[in-house]
């Protein structure tokens, strides 16, 4: 059996980190090309300057225009090119990150999120968007990214609601990982021939990414209401610093190790709705997680866990909660038919997928989730 487990070369972490970005950017060369949104780069101006001094690199800075298009990835390749920089430097969110990577294509490229929303700056992926928004393609990289670096103190003055959405994002790795080994399906790790130049087949997960995914979701339970507080009050705690590790490499990780399933395909159907689209990534994923839940027929001690959670943290645990206000079955049974296409995640599910038994299964979860969240609410006056 053929196993694989991808990662970073290097993962840092700490308060005022990206005052040490000179030193990473030094290891791979003497100039870099800083990608981000006029924004994110504004409010990190000053450790950006320190830093280039204190370690002799030459920062160039690339603002990024908001949506990653592959002429997006052309106009800031040929700034680059321009300047001669050695390194790429994504910061920001993931579309600036993502777009970063493929500007990189994989090489002397460092990852700064300035927040801690989702799971992906540690893979070797990227997702590419029309002009209009609409989703293009995946890109895929010979490695994954050479630095990650995590500055708690730039993450804990964002809004809380970014590393909630992140908890969100965590909540799915541990449950999709056990599907996939359940059913022992393959992982991104080692992807099947065409996806990139030098894939060698496909690949099962290993232990270590099973098991980097169970302690994400513990990390998660045990310390995300109070990370959650941290956030709120823009100050950095230790339960913030372990929820921002969670969210970030356990989880970045134990998805790509460890496998997808049901969770992100459904995610990935709800685009046929309007109403989920105004909220983030994680917090999407927060409810098709429950979905997967009621899918396989989980435990009712699991799933109650998982509510409980994510109403203490203020994740969506019912349609209404992503402005979906009026269920309708011929809606539901689109999602579901968009999240069963024959090339997506969800067949990693330990049994056979049917189109119905997905559309039961949010239709149910809905209920569900809407009757606990009432009753929580009860017992709370």
């Amino acid at each position: 059996m053929r196993k694989a487990f991808i990662s970073p070369s290097k993962y840092v972490q700490g308060e005022d980190e990206l005052l040490n970005l000179g030193f990473y950017i030094q290891s791979l060369g003497e100039s870099a090309l800083v990608i981000g949104n006029k924004e994110d780069i504004d409010r990190v101006q000053d450790k950006l300057d320190k830093t280039a001094e204190k370690f002799n690199v030459k920062l160039y800075r690339a603002d990024f225009g908001g949506e990653a298009t592959r002429d997006e990835v052309e106009r800031l390749k040929k700034i680059a090119e321009e300047n001669e920089t050695d390194v790429i430097v994504g910061l920001g969110g993931g579309k600036a990150i993502d777009t970063s990577k493929v500007v990189a294509n994989g090489h002397n490229v460092i990852v700064c999120p300035t927040i801690a929303a989702q799971d992906a700056p540690t893979s070797h992926s990227a997702v590419l968007y029309t002009a209009d928004h609409q989703f293009d393609d995946y890109a895929y990289f010979i490695k994954n990214p050479d630095v990650v670096l995590m500055d708690t103190t730039v993450i804990a003055q964002a809004p809380s609601r970014f590393l909630v959405a992140g908890m969100g994002d965590t909540l799915a790795t541990y449950y999709e990982a056990r599907a996939t080994r359940r059913s022992n399906s393959n992982v991104n790790a080692g992807l099947p021939n065409g996806y990139h130049t030098g894939a060698t087949g496909p690949a099962k997960g290993t232990i270590a990414a099973m098991t980097l995914a169970e302690k994400s979701l513990e990390i998660i339970f045990e310390k995300g209401y109070d990370a959650k507080i941290a956030a709120d009050n823009n100050i950095v705690t230790p339960a913030l610093e372990d929820i921002v590790e969670a969210n970030t490499l356990l989880s970045g990780l134990g998805f790509e190790s460890a496998g997808l399933a049901a969770s992100h395909a459904i995610y990935n159907g709800l685009t046929v709705l309007d109403g989920p689209g105004n909220y983030y990534h994680g917090e999407q994923v927060a409810f098709t997680t429950f979905v997967q839940l009621v899918l396989e027929n989980a435990p009712k001690s699991e799933i109650n866990e998982l509510l409980d959670f994510s109403i203490s943290v203020g994740l969506p645990v019912c349609l209404a909660d992503l402005d979906v206000e009026e269920v309708k079955y011929d809606e539901i049974l689109e999602v579901a038919k968009k999240a069963c296409i024959p090339e997506e995640s969800i067949h990693s599910m330990p049994f056979e997928i049917t189109v119905e038994a997905v559309a039961q299964a949010i239709i149910a979860a809905d209920a569900i989730g809407r009757d606990y969240k009432e009753k929580n609410k009860k017992l709370k006056s």
